[in-house]
């Protein structure tokens, strides 16, 4: 089976700016659980990494957290797919921590637990946070527009052999056609 990482917000859901602080404020960018749907049916392992600052600002709790992900999960099994697991940095950006990225330590439990390695494996951000954790552990970083992804793309920094797509329906697309070429 192959391995995929995949971002959270902006991403799979919508992102906000004010946090996603409770299952009613998660929604689905279109086409996203299809898409992970997709690359479950086509035997594909499906694992997310997202920073959740939130919970160190006190914005919501473990518990809300957890509701958040059941939500997810349940709507990508409505479609059929599977979400493997869910990694999670819950400390603030002064913290200082080796799991917020873009430092790699996500990635490195990932791949710990697991027990994988993750080269080459796709990981799927919106942000230049995002690649840069993954280029940190050797795998393949992948830019979607979603999300912050547009602001990024027009930053250009860091984007050198980053294959962009316009979301995580055509990123999933190139994969199972077994070529990450970008739709620029």
């Amino acid at each position: 089976m192959q391995l995929v990482i995949l971002d959270r917000d902006g991403v799979i859901n919508e992102d906000s700016a004010h946090f996603i602080k409770s299952p009613d404020e998660w929604q689905p960018l279109p086409g996203s659980l299809e898409a992970i749907a997709q690359l479950t049916n086509a035997g594909w392992r499906v694992v997310v990494f997202t920073n959740q600052s939130g919970i160190a600002r006190k914005l919501f709790d473990i518990e809300t957290l957890n509701a958040i992900h059941d939500k997810m999960y349940n709507m990508v099994s409505e479609y059929g797919g599977v979400i493997e697991a869910v990694f999670f940095c819950p400390h603030g950006p002064k913290d200082q921590c080796a799991c917020r990225k873009p430092e790699p330590g996500m990635l490195e439990e990932i791949a710990q637990r697991l027990h994988v390695r993750l080269d080459s494996v796709p990981v799927i951000g919106d942000s230049l946070r995002d690649l840069q954790a993954a280029r940190a552990v050797g795998a393949q970083p992948v830019l979607v527009r979603t999300g912050k992804g547009g602001q990024t793309l027009a930053d250009n920094v860091g984007l050198e052999g980053v294959p962009v797509f316009c979301d995580l329906r055509q990123a999933a697309s190139a994969l199972l056609a077994g070529s990450l070429q970008d739709d620029t």
